[in-house]
Parts: structure tokens; C-alpha cells; sequence
């Protein structure tokens, strides 16, 4: 069984936005802002409807049989439109289970709409079992079936009103949460440059999520406790081979809770 965990980050669709509100002229943070302050006097949040997202990265933990593998699809110079058509091609090619948190309110709906204004192909992904019978009761969009797997509602046993933030979920299981940035900082880093710290906080947010799901396989029997404890000093042994400064930090924070 491949187990693919993702994450991902966005910012404002300012091409989107300059065609909805006529705003030609106008430069990529006084479009960001328009959006925003339209939000504000909508909702009272600057938080934008999910089609008017841009992914900016998708970052991954991939466990199969043999491997861990912990990355962001794409380059760091990688298209919006390159990074989505790799998610659904990992997806047609290794049939994983998907595991996220928030997936089905957030993730995958902007996935959607993003793959629609792209023209991206994904049959496996959209399959219910027309021509695979076996994803007639257990495909990706579905609510309730297991092939995509969104931790956050499945905890919840799907009330929204019990519904928590990763981050201090995580804490409250001893793992890092959240380091140094959040996701409504992604748009001011994204201004900066700063792609590769968009990136390597979608990857500890990720491995947040995968450890988590280790959590949610104990529980629920699908691990041992003995298994549990392997499968995480594998990603401590994984993190370390890596030695990359974002994943030091998480081990140290990890380490230290």
C-alpha cells in the first residue's frame, strides 16, 4: 500500500482577479489587496473563496513498501499549472491512499478548480467507478470512503463544529506544529522571493500531517505499538539522512517537545 500525505500552499489568483473586477493596470499587490478588502467587507476575514487561490507549491510524503520520501513536487522554478499535473499524475500512477488535514474543505477543492482553468487530465484521480468497479466504494471524492483519507474530518467524525487546527494538534501529540511561518504569511514571502520557505514550510507541515496519520493508525489498529515506533524512527532516520536545515529544525523542535 502507498501512502501519499500532501499539503499545500497558496496565494491570491491576481490574473483571476484583474479579470473579475476589471483591474488591468493595476500591479500583483494592489490587485491582492482589492481582493482581499472585497473579503473583508463580505466575511470580515481576508481569507478568499477557494477559486480564487493560485498553488504556489504541493509538498508530499510518500511511504511505500520500502521508502520514506519527504519533497515538493516540481522545481523551484516549477509553474503552477507543472506542480498540479505532477499531484494527479503520482496519483494515476501509484493508485496511494491520500492523506491530509482539511483536504476535502480546502486542498482538493482549490486542486479542482485549478485543474479546471488548467485543462488538467486526472481520470484516476475523478474515477467512481464507471470503468474500475473497485472505486465504487472507495474512491477519492467520496466523503465517507477511505482512499482519500482527510484526517482533520475523520477525527471530527465529521461535525464541523469539532473540527481542530494541525498545529495544536500536533503539539498537543509532541510533535513540532507549526515553525516560523503560517500559511497567511505565505503571500508576503511569496513577494519577497522566498519560494524555497514557502516550500520548506509546506514540508514540515506535511510531515506534521504524516505523523499524525502514524497517531491515527495506532489507534485504530492498524499499527502495533512497536510498528508505531518504527514507523516514526524511520522518519527521524529519514530527516537526518536528508540534512537539510528546515528538517534539522523540526527533528530539534520534535526532540525537544
Amino acid at each position: 500500500m502507498n501512502i501519499f500525505v500532501f499539503d499545500i500552499e497558496t496565494i491570491p489568483d491576481v490574473n483571476g482577479g484583474r479579470r473579475l473586477y476589471n483591474l488591468e493596470g493595476l500591479s500583483d499587490k494592489e490587485v491582492a489587496n482589492i481582493m482581499f478588502h472585497k473579503r473583508r467587507q463580505e466575511t470580515g476575514t481576508e481569507f478568499l473563496r477557494l477559486h480564487l487561490h493560485q498553488v504556489v507549491a504541493i509538498s508530499v510524503v510518500l511511504r511505500s513498501r520500502d521508502r520514506l520520501a519527504v519533497w515538493s513536487l516540481g522545481d523551484e522554478q516549477a509553474d503552477e499549472k507543472e506542480i498540479i499535473e505532477r499531484f494527479y499524475h503520482g496519483i494515476d500512477k501509484y493508485v496511494p491512499t491520500i492523506v491530509s488535514w482539511n483536504g476535502k474543505g480546502f486542498d482538493l477543492p482549490v486542486l479542482h478548480y485549478r485543474s479546471l482553468i488548467h485543462g488538467i487530465q486526472a481520470p484516476r484521480y475523478w474515477e467512481t467507478g464507471d470503468n474500475d468497479q473497485s472505486f465504487r466504494w472507495n474512491n477519492y471524492l467520496s466523503r465517507y470512503h477511505r482512499r482519500h483519507t482527510d484526517l482533520m474530518d475523520v477525527l471530527a467524525g465529521y461535525e464541523m463544529r469539532a473540527n481542530a487546527p494541525l498545529d495544536e494538534v500536533a503539539t498537543l501529540l509532541g510533535f513540532p506544529g507549526k515553525m516560523g511561518m503560517s500559511g497567511s504569511k505565505v503571500w508576503d514571502n511569496y513577494q519577497a522571493g522566498d519560494i524555497v520557505g514557502i516550500r520548506n514550510y509546506c514540508e514540515t507541515d506535511v510531515l506534521n500531517t504524516y505523523l499524525v496519520y502514524l497517531r491515527f493508525e495506532l489507534i485504530n489498529g492498524n499499527l502495533t505499538p512497536a510498528e508505531y515506533e518504527q514507523e516514526c524512527q524511520l522518519v527521524r532516520d529519514t530527516l537526518q539522512a536528508e540534512n537539510k536545515p528546515h528538517f534539522n529544525e523540526f527533528l530539534s523542535h520534535w526532540q525537544a517537545s
